[in-house]
């Protein structure tokens, strides 16, 4: 049985275009010298069908790692909730019904909160748009918007674009209320950063912000005020609240829909609203009750509309049923990514499974920092491998990916040679230790930081991603199907020597 090492690279994808390519640029004699050996050396899928997402649609770190882990395309809930929404049967679905004959028999008050762009990642226009068309369906009678901005996913200025689109569609529908705007920056932390998440809950409940005045749905001066944050450099992530309609705000026995389908930007904010607060505020709201689209976090009691498909048998599993030790490994950004997802959405370890999160640098934004915490990766990571109590290791390094989303070329580049090497003093430890080495990453970003036109990119891509053997007499074989990332897992049990479960319809690709 071989000793596997797994490392997966946040957002470090394949370009041959060289223009605002952070990855071309940067010095990477690991990666380089690495990805030169043919015998070990592919490429694979990682977004659109490959991974289970609509055709086209760039990946994202939850998919590619619930993919990675699988060893099978896990097709995401979008394409569940895509098929409702675009067949109205939206208006059907038992949790959205019961949301929206709860609004009716509380005051008349539904409040759907969620990213509203047409990213993918997150969140969909699409998706809002059919639940307004269904909460109008099912009489509710007054339908709040509370509108949290992206500029990650998409670029840093088109969230007016969208706000203009759904203001369109409104008066179209003669329904509905854009009620506030902010920033994902504060609504959707995943940090733990409370002060941020206070900011947002102060803006939805107390109406603390810049207030615009509207009439009907006439929402010229929004228009005007988001233009005019453009204008002092305030991107569509960083927008403080903007209270737009104050009697949307949120009161006491209303009810609410969190339409985010991605969980991870979401447990804080359900968490102050549905659970408990974090912080001091003047307003505790009393009798809430919260609607997700999907499952946030195991124990948290809310109603989802989709309720999760779990995948039996992932690698992780297979793993542990082989009574084998094993080490997952992550800086506080992508610790879940290593755990929660890559484990096929189970919160608890598989059996011989030890974690360990590395914090990550207590920066407002990563360009401040742009090497994270590579190093303390790569130490636990050393640390494990040196141990030898473990068959299998893996980790993520981050900084490739959440630098790229800045928008910073410059410090993506620093963030790309940090990674290189931390992954060089990996490659050392399982030289020294016999630890057969596998390198993937989950998506694409850092190589397409700057568009045609030289502004910054600060979203993934769907260009595919490297996959490296190292430390092996083996090489690849030829295939002749789309190698994607649901091949990894099969590839690590059988370097293992572990039985493949059925449940994995991923290939091995020696």
């Amino acid at each position: 049985m071989a000793k596997v090492c797994l490392i997966v690279i946040d957002g470090w994808g394949i370009s041959e275009e060289k223009h605002g390519n952070a990855i071309a640029h940067a010095k990477t004699p690991v990666m380089t010298k690495l990805s030169q050996n043919s015998g070990k050396y592919v490429t694979l899928d990682a977004s659109g069908e490959s991974v289970g997402l609509p055709a086209g649609l760039m990946g994202n770190s939850e998919v590619g790692h619930l993919n990675i882990g699988a060893g099978r395309v896990m097709y995401q809930d979008i394409l569940r909730i895509n098929k409702d929404c675009r067949s109205g049967n939206i208006s059907n679905n038992p949790y959205f019904v019961e949301a929206c004959q709860r609004a009716i028999k509380n005051g008349g008050r539904l409040h759907l909160l969620g990213l509203i762009s047409d990213g993918g990642v997150h969140g969909h226009i699409e998706h809002l748009l059919a639940m307004l068309a269904a909460a109008k369906k099912l009489q509710v009678p007054k339908a709040y918007i509370h509108f949290f901005a992206d500029g990650r996913d998409t670029p840093p200025k088109s969230g007016l674009k969208y706000i203009k689109e759904l203001a369109t569609k409104l008066k179209e529908m003669d329904y509905g209320m854009i009620a506030t705007v902010m920033g994902r920056y504060y609504a959707m932390d995943r940090d733990k950063r409370w002060e941020r998440i206070k900011i947002a809950y102060e803006g939805l409940v107390d109406g603390v912000g810049e207030t615009v005045e509207v009439s009907g749905h006439d929402y010229s001066s929004l228009f005007k005020k988001i233009e005019e944050r453009y204008n002092a450099d305030q991107s569509d992530e960083f927008l403080t609240p903007i209270i737009v309609n104050k009697d949307g705000l949120l009161k006491d026995n209303d009810t609410l829909l969190f339409f985010n389908f991605r969980a991870d930007r979401m447990r804080q904010i359900t968490e102050t609203f549905g659970i408990k607060l974090n912080f001091e505020t003047k307003t505790k709201l009393k009798n809430l009750e919260l609607f997700t689209m999907n499952q946030y976090k195991k124990e948290f009691p809310f109603k989802m509309l989709y309720p999760p498909i779990k995948p039996t048998n992932v690698l992780a599993e297979a793993i542990g049923k082989a009574k084998v030790g094993q080490f997952h490994c992550a800086e506080t950004e992508k610790y879940a990514h290593v755990t929660f997802f890559f484990n096929g959405g189970q919160e608890a370890e598989f059996e011989g499974e030890v974690r360990k999160m590395v914090q990550s640098p207590r920066v407002a934004t990563y360009d401040l920092d742009p090497e994270m915490n590579a190093s303390g990766v790569a130490d636990e990571m050393c640390k494990a491998i040196e141990e030898d109590k473990y068959q299998f290791v893996m980790c993520n390094f981050a900084p490739p990916d959440m630098v790229g989303h800045t928008g910073k070329y410059e410090q993506t580049i620093i963030a790309c040679e940090a990674t290189d090497k931390a992954i060089g003093r990996i490659v050392e430890s399982c030289e020294k230790n016999n630890y057969v080495l596998l390198i993937t990453a989950d998506h694409g970003n850092a190589e397409r930081m700057i568009d045609e036109k030289g502004g910054p990119v600060t979203s993934h891509t769907t260009n595919r991603v490297p996959f490296i053997m190292h430390n092996t007499d083996q090489n690849f074989a030829k295939f002749s199907h789309n190698a994607a990332l649901c091949d990894v897992a099969p590839t690590v049990l059988k370097l293992m020597n572990i039985a493949k479960p059925s449940e994995m319809d991923g290939q091995p690709l020696l």
